[in-house]
Formats: C-alpha cells, sequence, structure tokens
C-alpha cells in the first residue's frame, strides 16, 4: 500500500480523541432523560456511508436500501432473533398443501402511512410489477420459486398468469414451481414487499424516489430525505405493532470516513459507529466495543465479456492468487474478517448432516505468489503481450479505498509489467457502471439474502441478473438448475451438486477472486439494547431497539 502522510494526523487524532473521551462523549449520562449521545431518549441517531439509492422495493439492490427498507415497510414476515422469520403482515403459520407447492397467508389488519388498508392485492401487484420485463428488476429472479415467474419475467407469460392471487382483501395464495421448504424465510427478503398500486401509480416515476413519494407500511417512515448529507425515520404511528417500537427516530447522516465517525460519537452526535482498524486497539476494551462476524464475503468481479485479458484463465488465477489476503483482513480491517478461499462464507449454511458448508467444500484460490507468477507468464504468453493495463472499479468511502490501493499495490509488485489503474465512484453510480458491464475488475460484496449457499452460487448463471461480468459454464448451469429443482427432495444430493458448483465457479474458472469474509467492529452507547444484526437480508433490525 502506498504510504501516506498520516502520522502527524494520527498522533493528533488520538490525543483528542483521549481527551474527549475523559469527558464521556459516546457515553455520558447526564440525568435529564437523554441517552448517552446526549439526544433524547427516543432518538437514534446513526451514520452510513452512502446516500440510500433507491426506495423502490422491486428496484433495490444494495445494503442500503435494503436496511431502509426493512425499518420503513413489512413483508408477510420479517427476520427476528437468530435470523428466524417472525409475523409481519402474514398472521402465524402459512397454510401449506401437501407437495409443498401451495401456500395460504393470511393476512392481519395493517395500514399504510396514509391510512389505506394493506391488503393482499399489494403483495400480487408489488411481485407482478418485480417480475414484469420492463421493470428491469435485478432481483428479479429471486421470485424464480413462485410458478410461471420466469417466463412471466422472460416475456413468454403475462404478468397475471403469475402463481399469487388475492382470494380476498386478507388472504393470499401463492403457487410455487417446486417444493420450497426455506421459502417461509425467502419471502423476508426486500424484493417481496408489498406496494400500494394506487400510490405508486399516482408517483410514477418519481416513486421511490423522495421521501414523499413512498409510502411505508413498516415500523418507521422515511421522514426526511437529504440527497447525500441524511435521512430520518420517524415512528409510524399507523403501524401495526407500533407499541413494540421504543424510538420515536433514526437519523442517519452520510459519512464516508470513519474519522469523522470517531469525532462525531466522541463528540456525543451519534450512537453506534463502525470502526476501522486504526481504531480498534483504541476502542476495544470500552464499554460499548463489539464485533460482528457477517455472511458478506468481498471479492473481484472480472469481467471476461468485455476484456479480453480477463477472458483468460491464466490471467484470472494469477490476479485472484497474486496478492495478500492477511495483510488486507489482518491490517487493514483489524476487525474479525477472515481471509476468504471461498465464496460461500463460514458459518453461515448446514447441510443435512448437521455441518457447515465449508466443511464439506475446500479452499480455492488460496494466496499464492509463485503459483500467480506462473499463470500470469502463461496468460501474458497466450495473449502476446508483456505489458499490460487493467482498470479497478472501486467505492469512494475510506476503507475501500485503502483496500483497492492495497490490492494495486500487490499486484503490480508481484505480477510483472502489469499496471492496475484505480477508477472510484459513488456508491449509486459504481453499481450503474456493473450493471450496464462497463468496467474491467471491480471491488464488491455480497451479502446472503436466505439461508442456504444458493443465495450465492445461482448468482453466476449463464445471463444471471448478478452474473455482471459474463462469466457461462454450461456444467455449473446444470448443477444449480438441479439443486432448484430435481433434487430438492434429495438433500445430500442437492448439497453435493452445490459443493461441486463453487469448486468449478472458483478452482476451475476463477470467475471471481475472494478476498474476505466481513467482520464488523462497533462501538455503541452502552445504553443501546435491542439491534438485531442479521446474516441475511437487511444488516440491522431498529424494530427493537431502545435506550435502557
Amino acid at each position: 500500500m502506498k504510504k501516506r502522510s498520516y502520522a502527524l494526523f494520527l498522533v493528533l487524532l488520538l490525543a483528542m480523541s483521549t481527551f474527549l473521551a475523559a469527558c464521556g462523549g459516546g457515553g455520558k449520562e447526564n440525568g435529564d432523560g437523554e441517552n448517552g449521545s446526549g439526544k433524547s431518549d427516543n432518538i437514534l441517531n446513526l451514520t452510513e456511508t452512502q446516500d440510500i439509492p433507491s426506495m423502490d422495493s422491486v428496484l433495490a439492490t444494495d445494503a442500503v436500501s435494503f436496511n431502509t427498507l426493512n425499518s420503513t415497510m413489512e413483508g408477510l414476515y420479517r427476520m427476528g432473533e437468530n435470523d428466524e422469520a417472525v409475523d409481519g403482515i402474514a398472521e402465524g403459520e402459512p397454510e401449506v398443501s401437501g407437495d409443498g407447492k401451495t401456500w395460504t397467508f393470511k393476512l392481519r389488519d395493517a395500514k399504510w402511512s396514509n391510512g389505506d388498508p394493506v391488503t393482499a392485492n399489494d403483495f400480487v401487484f408489488a411481485w407482478r410489477k418485480a417480475l414484469t420485463p420492463d421493470t428491469a428488476a435485478e432481483y428479479a429472479y429471486i421470485m424464480y420459486d413462485l410458478k410461471n415467474a420466469k417466463a412471466v419475467n422472460e416475456g413468454k407469460m403475462k404478468p397475471e398468469e403469475l402463481g399469487v392471487k388475492a382470494i380476498d382483501d386478507k388472504t393470499l395464495e401463492v403457487q410455487l414451481e417446486n417444493a420450497v421448504p426455506y421459502f417461509k424465510e425467502l419471502v423476508t427478503f426486500g424484493t417481496f414487499l408489498p406496494q400500494n398500486e394506487k400510490f405508486v401509480t399516482e408517483q410514477g416515476k418519481k416513486f421511490g424516489l423522495e421521501a414523499d413519494t413512498t409510502l411505508y407500511n413498516g415500523p418507521f417512515t422515511l421522514a426526511e430525505w437529504k440527497h447525500e448529507d441524511k435521512f430520518v425515520m420517524k415512528k409510524n404511528p399507523e403501524y401495526w405493532d407500533a407499541e413494540a417500537v421504543k424510538l420515536e427516530q433514526i437519523d442517519t447522516k452520510i459519512v464516508k470516513d470513519t474519522q469523522t465517525d470517531v469525532n462525531l460519537f466522541e463528540s456525543g452526535d451519534v450512537d453506534q459507529i463502525k470502526l476501522s482498524s486504526e481504531f480498534v486497539d483504541k476502542y476495544k476494551e470500552n464499554e460499548g466495543f463489539f464485533t460482528v462476524k457477517e455472511s458478506s464475503v468481498f471479492f473481484l468481479r472480472l469481467n471476461q465479456e468485455s476484456n479480453e485479458i480477463l477472458k483468460n484463465v491464466d490471467a484470472r488465477k494469477a490476479i485472484a492468487k497474486g496478492f495478500d489476503k492477511k495483510g488486507i483482513t489482518d491490517v487493514l480491517l483489524n476487525n474479525g474478517s477472515v481471509e476468504a478461499n471461498f465464496f460461500v462464507p463460514e458459518e453461515f449454511a448446514k447441510g443435512p448432516d448437521g455441518k457447515d458448508f465449508r466443511e464439506a467444500s475446500g479452499e480455492y484460490l488460496k494466496t499464492d505468489i509463485k503459483e500467480a507468477q506462473k499463470h500470469w507468464k502463461a496468460a501474458k504468453k497466450g495473449l502476446g503481450q508483456d505489458k499490460i493495463t487493467l482498470e479497478l472499479l472501486n467505492y469512494d468511502d475510506d476503507l475501500a479505498r485503502k483496500t483497492g490501493e492495497f490490492i494495486k499495490e500487490q499486484l503490480e509488485t508481484n505480477l510483472d509489467g502489469l499496471t492496475v489503474n484505480i477508477k472510484q465512484q459513488p456508491f449509486k453510480q459504481k453499481l450503474d457502471l456493473e450493471t450496464k458491464m462497463n468496467y474491467e475488475m471491480s471491488l464488491a460484496g455480497w451479502g446472503a439474502d436466505y439461508l442456504d449457499p444458493m443465495t450465492y452460487l445461482d448468482m453466476y448463471v449463464t445471463g444471471g441478473a448478478h452474473n455482471q461480468q459474463g462469466f457461462s459454464n454450461a456444467e455449473y448451469d446444470k448443477l444449480i438448475q438441479d439443486a432448484k429443482t430435481t433434487l430438492l427432495l434429495e438433500p445430500e444430493k442437492r448439497w453435493e451438486a452445490l459443493v461441486k458448483a463453487e469448486k468449478i465457479l472458483l478452482e476451475d474458472e476463477a470467475a471471481i477472486a475472494p478476498i474476505y469474509q466481513r467482520s464488523r467492529a462497533y462501538l455503541k452507547n452502552p445504553r443501546l439494547e435491542g439491534v438485531l444484526f442479521h446474516k441475511v437480508g437487511a444488516d440491522q433490525s431498529y424494530k427493537w431497539a431502545e435506550f435502557k
């Protein structure tokens, strides 16, 4: 990593932080009914590194959008403790047919933030919208378990032929292509949220772009949204379970660097922040320090569709093995993250034998500089080039910048003749460039949508919505298709198929270059309790948060 003139600045910052900590910043008690941040007991103050790209649930693809939707919207069920689905708009357990293909949900009396009732048609409308080809929803594929969903999404059938029907205002019937044992958990995901047809139609293209062009049925409403500055959520008085919601307001400020986060926490202006590596050792003994191991895996996308270099498998293997992952996890991150020699994360999904997926699978693309150099030499020979330049698309936040610079320095040092140019973009613009496949390499991350390895592996089927790099392998496609259909009732064989698919993706093809599985170090007001952290879907839930 290139050296920077941080030393003097850090010394001054640490000195000031020590002084502020001694004054009780970020955790003070003032006896006036205020929380540790010096704010009202009912207001939670947070930061986020990026603005919300979209509040339209069928178009959302990113963590920031899904986190906000999780607080302001509610589907049939929502994620509760231990990532178990708990009642949402659906009341009680669904009725499931003997063949597991027909699910019937009874809806409770619930309202939208404008007072309209939430009805079964709100789900029918939103799900059809997500699968209508003109919507171009990237996450449409997550609904392919619904009967006729794929055909509808491909324009081969009408949206009205989708296997979802409003029997009456309070009864929703869903038909599936195959029995899906985890369907109840699957519908907690953001793409399955309902939408009020009348309101969406009235807003047209403005829907989901501003606080007042979005309608809410969750614990909070988005009351204020100043783009690239802050957004404010307020308790939703129309929410069916409003009594369980203790917070009156959540204020979130857009902050792109940890330095500012720490200062805000120390001055008592925020209640919970993420810590980058340089602050972990300083705060790890703090009462409010904790870490969370997530299911998010970070990796390099390698665009095989438009880049001749990256079409070469030796070039991809050289890049994947050619940088020090441990240097990233132990130095840059220093928060419990682990190097990833896999795509399906550790401590995530268990197979029919009760063992973690990683026990059944292997380790792939481990850092091996000598092997990387052999592959690089073969790649240059095959390509007939001695000097190669590649561009790395990256986020514009502090940690991503450091990670990108580290990978650049490593690859340029270890792979002779390679130059890596970094292109940093704001979050929304970066996602757009990936969607348009207008990049060469990209630093990316993926978190689970539901508790099954498929949430990672089906990304890379040929033509998949999130296969934004042109990877295609017929054997891989068949394994994934079989695991989604014919093998659903043969769990051992299905597990074997998923293990084999990951091996093809990484060891055989090096379609992506895994980097690390993320843990996050947090610092919070010690009086803040009830925030749930999830391995699937949204990262956090604030419905049950409160200051004790």
